[in-house]
């Protein structure tokens, strides 16, 4: 029996439902007082909260994970970001590759699945490249986090946050533990180039798409010998890189800015520009940034990072995509022509399908949470667009919310890391039309 209700449910609906599965096992965990630093149990929200954050790698926390979650918590919560960083199908065949299993083909396309790749061609090469780069860049960011830390703390606790830190930056995961010494997130370490250089390439690694991983390993700096997907994901993270980082500049350098030194103040411009992409981590306080910075943050936020990666977002392929093809209309080209290759009709149309999805997500939450609060509006899309694109950033209001406002902050933090247009299309995909086409009838657009 079984059996044949594991047949009957599709791929998407089976990573669907293993997330799920993964969460509630977290809150359990994260319920029970050994937990918790004071020894009592977690009420069911907030462990519920915490373990979608985590397993969402999101970071979106109504706790300071510190001073409330004690070690054994806390592993728990670094054990569910990587999990849900890497995928818990990724996870399994790791078991699977350790213990000599032969890999089927419904694992096969239940990876391909949850990496997002085009074919299972060459699937179990990249999901062993996934695995040993994600032991190696962690291992290296804990290293180098550790040497910083050490400084300021003992050997032990800088290699346990060395460690912690390093995951939930490869993973795009936003955790800190920095509550131990007073901090909101890393401003405590803004004028350290060293940590915030680290964490910015561990964001960087983790959030361009484990395919552009294998592309760049085969083909090296060869940048026409790459396929499309990786020039298109590449030209557009150095853009969004680049020209926030410049705007950040901008507009705090006699504000949030004007204490520092222009070294400094470049360098927490850049990680203004690369952390809602989507890591949340900050060297700033959120709260103090200026309205214009916090709405370019929001765009960050939605845009998030590459498809195939432990980021959140509409995916930069999907903004990228979309802008050409509102070039490709307003100069009338045939076509979405990029590095003398044409795009495909489906791939602008789901372009199309993610963005309303998720924009449509986004103004829904804000409007519902507006009627359970009265709270600033912009305060409220920053967290709405920051649990959907499954960010973590905050202006520190997700404490306040009510239970109802938190629920729903859960559910996108869900909907964002399965995929909010996968999710409800897993309900359909086995549906089948009947081939018949009804009569042309021409509207007006615009």
């Amino acid at each position: 029996m079984f059996a044949k209700a594991r047949n009957n449910i599709s791929q998407m609906q089976m990573i669907a439902l293993g997330f799920f599965c993964i969460i509630l096992i977290g809150t359990l965990l994260l319920m029970t007082p050994a937990a918790s630093r004071s020894g009592t149990p977690t009420d069911f929200l907030t462990a519920l909260f915490t373990s979608t954050s985590a397993t969402c790698v999101t970071g979106l926390v109504v706790t300071n994970t510190y001073l409330h979650w004690s070690l054994f918590g806390q592993i728990i919560i670094i054990t569910l970001i990587q999990i849900g960083g890497l995928g818990f199908i990724t996870f399994g065949f790791g078991f699977s590759l350790f213990l000599r299993k032969k890999i089927t083909l419904r694992q096969r396309g239940l990876l391909k699945e949850s990496v997002n790749v085009l074919n299972t061609g060459g699937i179990v090469r990249l999901a062993r490249l996934i695995l040993r780069g994600t032991l190696l860049f962690e291992g290296v960011g804990a290293i180098i986090l550790t040497l910083c830390f050490w400084r300021d703390m003992p050997f032990h606790q800088a290699l346990y946050y060395g460690i912690f830190h390093s995951i939930s930056a490869f993973c795009n995961a936003g955790f800190d533990l920095m509550g131990a010494f007073g901090m909101s997130s890393f401003i405590g370490y803004n004028a350290n180039w060293v940590v915030c250089l680290t964490l910015m390439a561990l964001i960087l690694i983790g959030g361009i798409g484990f395919f552009v991983w294998s592309d760049l390993k085969e083909h090296k700096l060869h940048f026409r010998k790459y396929a499309l997907h990786t020039k298109i994901v590449l030209v557009t993270s150095v853009i969004l890189a680049v020209v926030p980082t410049i705007l950040f500049w901008i507009l705090e350098r006699h504000a949030l800015f004007a204490d520092m030194s222009g070294s400094q103040a470049l360098l927490n411009a850049l990680f203004c520009a690369v952390t809602p992409r989507t890591a949340g981590f900050n060297t700033t306080d959120i709260a103090s940034l200026s309205q214009s910075s916090q709405f370019l943050t929001i765009i960050l936020m939605f845009i998030g990072g590459c498809p195939g990666s432990t980021a959140g977002g509409i995916k930069v392929t999907t903004i990228a995509v979309l802008i050409l093809y509102l070039r490709s209309t307003l100069t009338r080209t045939d076509g979405v022509n990029i590095f003398k290759r044409r795009m495909e009709d489906d791939a602008i149309s789901k372009a199309a399908a993610v963005f309303t999805t998720h924009l449509l997500l986004a103004v829904v939450a804000t409007f519902l949470i507006s009627m359970l609060q009265n709270l600033d509006l912009t305060t409220i899309l920053f967290d709405v667009v920051s649990a959907v694109s499954t960010v973590g950033m905050s202006t520190g209001v997700t404490p306040s919310l009510v239970p109802a406002a938190k629920v729903i902050l859960i559910i996108l933090m869900y909907l964002g890391r399965v995929g909010s247009l996968s999710f409800a299309m897993s309900f359909t995909d086995k549906k089948r039309l009947a081939h018949v086409r009804q009569p042309k009838e021409h509207i007006s657009i615009g």
